[in-house]
């Protein structure tokens, strides 16, 4: 099926209400060019997303993963400062 929808001078399209539900759009759409044209496709929400890379980090939580960091951080400053005194004794 074919529609016809207006363009705003601002560039601005209504997308059908048909369609919209039918395809899940909701706040956002990914604009795709192509060599056919335009598309537009949904965007997914971030809590479709929670979880996809929970498998690399062992099922921690992301506060336990910067904790982690942090102190990874904290232990290699600590390491450059020795260096650093060292050096200057």
């Amino acid at each position: 099926m074919i529609e016809v929808v207006s363009v705003t001078k601002k560039g601005q399209a209504t997308i059908p209400k048909r369609l919209r539900d039918k395809y899940g759009i909701k706040d956002k759409v990914i604009v795709e060019e192509s060599e056919c044209g335009v598309f537009l496709k949904p965007l997914p929400p971030p809590s479709d997303e929670r979880g996809s890379l929970k498998e690399f980090f062992k099922g921690k939580t992301a506060r336990q993963l910067l904790d982690e960091a942090r102190k990874e951080e904290f232990a290699e400053d600590k390491e450059l400062e020795r260096r650093a005194r060292k050096i200057h004794v």
